[in-house]
């Protein structure tokens, strides 16, 4: 070991008698200093308008808004510079015949060369470590796990650069050949998750050699096991290449073909390593954030408990289809890792790939004209696909119903004991469900799940129509994730004059444009008598035609709509906001209110209410300007209602009345309003899970971070900046220059 410490030491005093290695600490101190003010001045900014809702730890070193991944890339450039020099010095100056005849070992050159290259790493990424102690100072209840996790990821990724240089620098005694050489080798990792798409083995082989992404995961907080044994195989891979390639030039009488099969040999060991390191059921995992934010929530986890036997992921693609890419072979490695926080509680989860070719349908769109298998085969052909892949339908499992789904991209959940759930893509800039619709998918193969009806033929809002006032965006669309079919409810209409289905969770009266019969209000009561839950919406054109059935549970819209104060927006377009009873019984309504979001209701009625028809009644919404302060919130008109009594058996009964019924229109749910904060669809899911007794939609809802203050105000960031723009680089640069002097003057 000290013959190793001595090389290093040796190397170290080589490396800093070179400007080059100066220059870069400070440059790098300077882009990471820059960065980090930047992302200060951000935050300074957003919390002095309202209180923050990230992680303030979160916010600088983590996602992909923070610090650490720029910096990363710039990582790409420096290490070569450094690392070139490492053994090409020794070949070019013909030192390296001194160290063959020195009583060191090539392992303990290598190892000597390489822990100079690991203290060096250590002195860029020491720049975090202030950073860190910079925050911890000023930012109360620190989250610093996601920090310390973001910070060894880098410094794993410096020193694993710095093996592929040592590598490369064995090769040749050419610095600037070594410096090219080692940025091509870092160039084709980068790429090599793109090669042997179409082999099971070799796409995974390839895409676990791939060095593209795999700090990102660590920097947002969740060290997997597998990342770890990738940056220690691939580090023990060059670090053995490097033995092997001095000896190889040490033992001229070795034959070149023996050398390279030892390289090989190599190379097949760790590969072999790294692929059964990746199997889900090795799987390591640990979430640094104070949070949970990358592991499953625990509502999920509960699902994930009860999903018992085996479970197969079947996703189904037409070639036809815009969206089929996302489900070819070179896209099945990103899948897995998509399901990653599932497949980390049941590794037996098994996933399926069925290519096949339709007409997708459209709504309001006719099919193309002419034979889809003659399109399918021209479009595989112009592709370079094989066009054998893609089945006809009649090829495929008659059980799985793709017509109802449009013939898109869909996947197919289903359980060994036959139960299936539909998951699918969306159309947003996501595109792809989230842990929310995952879970939403699996939960529903183990919980019955809400069947909601609409009443129509009255006029009634339409959940098969896409007309502004309509309401199929949030209750049937499949392209919406926040549609109540997406968010695991049944979902149908039912015709005035036909029997409510007692078996039914939920009844939907919206807005009807006819009276309510005498005969439709019998069923209605009979439904609620049943012990059935309503949601009643009332628009103030047709306020008269549902007044025979508010009226009974004792609420009374007032006749004139509200208005709001002159402003930037239509005075019929009311703001409301969450009440505190809201907040108690509704993580969603709480999470509204912590955000200071509203709902928009463009024209709404304020609703007066009684207690003398065995209703407990709670205000959900009341119509505020802005967010409210606790004096004007009980004085504000309420708009929306939330009803409740008991029933025989623990039982109780739930009813929801909102004073407008635009508010979860199709258009309203897309409408965007510069400088409103609204969030409409909150409002389906916080009514829903209320009506279903927090059943569907379920929450993948988290604590909030504890690090949302950061002590600093604008006239704090001069100083800051000066400090860390200024003497920290100023520093490193002044101790560069002494250094230099020194040893010029001897």
């Amino acid at each position: 070991m000290r013959k190793i410490m001595k090389i290093a030491g040796r190397e170290l005093k080589t490396l800093f008698c070179s400007p080059v290695a100066w220059v870069i600490l400070a440059l790098f101190f300077f882009q990471a200093a820059l960065s980090f003010t930047n992302l200060l001045d951000i935050i300074v900014q957003q919390q002095f308008s309202r209180p923050l809702w990230y992680s303030v730890a979160g916010g600088v070193f983590s996602r992909s808004t923070g610090m650490i991944l720029p910096m990363q890339g710039y990582l790409y450039l420096y290490v070569p510079l450094v690392t070139m020099g490492l053994v090409s010095r020794e070949y070019g100056s013909g030192t390296i015949k001194l160290l063959y005849s020195s009583p060191v070992t090539t392992f303990q050159i290598v190892a000597g060369k390489f822990l100079s290259m690991m203290i060096y790493g250590t002195l860029l990424v020491s720049i975090f470590l202030l950073m860190l102690l910079f925050l911890a100072w000023r930012v109360p209840h620190l989250d610093a796990g996601i920090a310390w996790s973001g910070i060894a990821a880098t410094y794993l990724l410096v020193i694993t650069y710095a093996a592929i240089g040592l590598f490369v620098s064995c090769l040749t005694s050419y610095q600037i050949v070594a410096a090219i050489g080692t940025l091509a080798v870092l160039a084709f990792l980068d790429q090599a998750g793109s090669l042997g798409q179409h082999v099971d083995f070799l796409r995974d082989v390839a895409y676990w050699l791939s060095l593209r992404g795999r700090s990102e995961e660590m920097v947002n907080g969740l060290v997997r096991g597998e990342d770890v044994c990738y940056f220690l195989l691939v580090i023990l891979l060059f670090f053995s290449l490097a033995i092997l390639q001095i000896n190889s030039r040490k033992d001229r009488a070795a034959s070149p073909l023996v050398a390279a099969g030892r390289h090989v040999a190599v190379i097949v060991i760790v590969l072999l390593a790294g692929y059964i390191s990746a199997l889900p059921r090795l799987g390591l995992f640990l979430d640094t954030t104070a949070t949970g934010s990358n592991t499953l929530a625990r509502e999920s986890r509960e699902i994930v408990e009860r999903l018992t036997g085996g479970l197969t992921i079947t996703t189904y693609v037409n070639l036809l289809d815009e969206n089929f890419r996302e489900g070819m072979p070179e896209n099945r490695n990103v899948d897995k890792r998509r399901f990653a926080r599932y497949t980390r509680f049941k590794p037996d989860i098994e996933m399926k790939y069925v290519y096949y070719y339709a007409d997708p349908v459209t709504p309001g769109k006719q099919p193309p004209a002419g034979d889809a298998r003659e399109r399918a085969w021209q479009k595989a052909t112009s592709l370079e696909l094989a066009p054998r892949r893609f089945l006809p339908l009649g090829a495929i499992d008659p059980g799985i119903d793709l017509a109802a789904e449009g013939y898109r991209f869909v996947r197919v959940i289903q359980r060994a004991s036959g139960e299936k759930s539909v998951l699918r893509l969306f159309a947003d800039s996501r595109k792809h469900p989230t842990e929310y619709e995952i879970s939403t998918a699996l939960k529903r193969l183990v919980v019955p799940p809400p069947r909601v009806l609409f009443l129509a033929g009255g006029g009634e809002r339409d959940i098969n129509k896409q007309g502004d006032e309509d309401y199929y965006l949030f209750a049937n669309s499949r392209s919406f994730r926040h549609s109540l079919v997406n968010s695991g409810f049944d979902v149908k209409s039912v015709s005035r004059g036909q029997p409510v289905d007692a078996g039914a969770d939920i009844l939907v009266v919206a807005a009807p444009r006819a009276p309510l019969l005498p005969a439709d209000l019998a069923e209605i009561d009979r439904f609620l008598a049943g012990g059935g839950n309503m949601l009643v919406l009332v628009d103030p054109d047709t306020r008269a035609n549902v007044e025979p059935l508010v009226h009974r549970l004792g609420v009374y819209p007032r006749p004139a709509p509200l208005l709001q104060p002159p402003g930037a927006f239509d005075e019929h377009l009311v703001t409301c906001y969450p009440t505190p009873g809201a907040a108690r019984v509704s993580s969603t309504f709480r999470e509204l209110d912590r955000q200071r979001y509203c709902v928009t209701l463009p024209g709404a009625l304020a609703l007066d209410h009684d207690t003398l028809h065995g209703y407990r009644v709670t205000p959900f919404l009341r119509a505020l300007p802005a967010p409210p302060g606790d004096e004007e919130a009980k004085e504000a008109p309420v708009t929306m209602l939330a009803l409740s009594r008991p029933l025989p058996g623990d039982r109780e009964q739930r009813v929801a009345i909102i004073g407008n019924a635009d508010c979860i229109g199709n258009a309203e749910l897309q409408m965007q309003r510069p400088g409103l904060r609204a969030s409409n669809f909150s409002l389906v899911t916080g009514t829903f899970r209320w009506l279903t007794r927090d059943e569907f939609p379920m929450t993948t809802t988290r604590p909030a971070p504890p690090d949302t203050l950061l002590r600093l105000s604008r006239d704090d960031m001069p100083r800051v900046k000066l400090l860390f723009l200024g003497v920290i680089p100023s520093l490193v640069l002044l101790a560069g220059g002494f250094n230099l002097f020194r040893r010029k003057r001897r």
